[in-house]
């Protein structure tokens, strides 16, 4: 029986035994939390075969919350409510977006969730390390879904393969720690390109990718344009990001969120992942989950007329134009060693 028929078969018969967030494990009689009859907007992770919710829970701000026992809850709910795929990172927050989410994870959480973090090594060494925290902190055997973080300069795509994080990952994925292996970026469609390119070269494939996919990035060195089809194509796994241009393109007051969301989750994509650092702001995306219908031709089009403007020279993708968001730039001792 294969390791992914075995998950669901846990997943469809797994009961919960802790209704609150806290770590200790309540009575007995404590009632289980309610669980969503169905996951939100089921797709599936290409050509893995695996089923993800189309919605995604980011990492980054489960970590943000004065009282990790806040974060706990936004995760919790978030499964509870059926967005079963989680996202995080090993840079992220010092490490506390993977402590709290593995913290979250206890209870039977686990078995319910589609688990997906990053690493910033490019040598075997660091990506090796990291790895071995984040299987720490988020406190199990196994990782879904392990992603090379920030492929951003032209230069990534070769040290990834020369320098050994794409060997340390797959003798990881052999040993059974992690099952499926991806890159993100957010910088450069010809990055990505590249790093496929140079996936091919090395007789591998990558069994998802992560990227900017958002109203704007359609006008502005369009993730949507270059590298959507080639995804499509090969059957990898379309991790969507930055569906709000991490809140700068709302502050245009030229689209709302709603708009957003709606327009990344009518692309091709398998998951569309999204920050929610309050149950506020969780709650709004539920909704939008539950209530989705893609974008018609012409919505869509209007839509893209409308943001035409304010995407000239990516101002509001600051993350393609600028350092503002690129993590091992700034940390530069990442992407070779294990100390945040």
């Amino acid at each position: 029986m294969s390791l992914s028929v075995q998950r669901r078969q846990i997943l469809i018969g797994a009961s919960v035994a802790v209704a609150g967030c806290g770590d200790k494990a309540p009575s007995s009689e404590a009632p289980p939390p309610p669980i969503a009859k169905e996951v939100i907007l089921p797709r599936t992770l290409g050509a893995t075969g695996e089923k993800v919710s189309g919605l995604g829970l980011g990492g980054f701000h489960i970590g943000k919350q004065a009282d990790p026992q806040e974060s706990i809850r936004i995760i919790r709910s978030a499964i509870d409510r059926g967005i079963t795929f989680l996202d995080n990172c090993w840079d992220y927050n010092g490490g506390q977006s993977e402590e709290r989410m593995g913290r979250a994870l206890k209870d039977g959480y686990r078995r319910r969730a589609f688990l997906m973090t990053k690493i910033d090594g490019r040598t075997g060494k660091a990506a090796a390390a990291q790895l071995e925290q984040s299987l720490r902190r988020l406190k199990t055997e196994e990782i879904d879904l392990v992603q090379i973080h920030e492929v951003i300069r032209p230069d990534d795509p070769t040290r990834c393969f020369a320098e050994g994080c794409v060997e340390a990952l797959v003798r990881a994925r052999e040993a059974g720690k992690l099952r499926y292996i991806g890159f993100t970026g957010h910088k450069d469609p010809d990055i990505h390109l590249a790093m496929l390119d140079a996936a091919h070269a090395h007789g591998f494939r990558f069994d998802a990718v992560q990227m900017p996919l958002n109203v704007l990035d359609y006008h502005y060195k369009s993730f949507e344009k270059k590298v959507l089809p080639v995804l499509v194509k090969q059957g990898i796994g379309v991790l969507g990001m930055k569906s709000m241009g991490s809140g700068d393109i709302l502050k245009s007051g030229i689209v709302t969120a709603h708009e957003c969301l709606r327009y990344a989750l009518t692309l091709p994509t398998s998951v569309v992942i999204t920050g929610c650092d309050s149950m506020a702001i969780l709650d709004q995306a539920v909704q939008v989950g539950r209530d989705f219908k893609p974008f018609e031709p012409l919505e869509r089009e209007e839509l893209l007329s409308r943001t035409a403007k304010i995407a000239e020279g990516g101002e509001l993708e600051a993350f393609k134009t600028s350092t503002k968001f690129d993590g091992t730039v700034q940390n530069p001792h990442w992407l070779e060693q294990a100390e945040t």
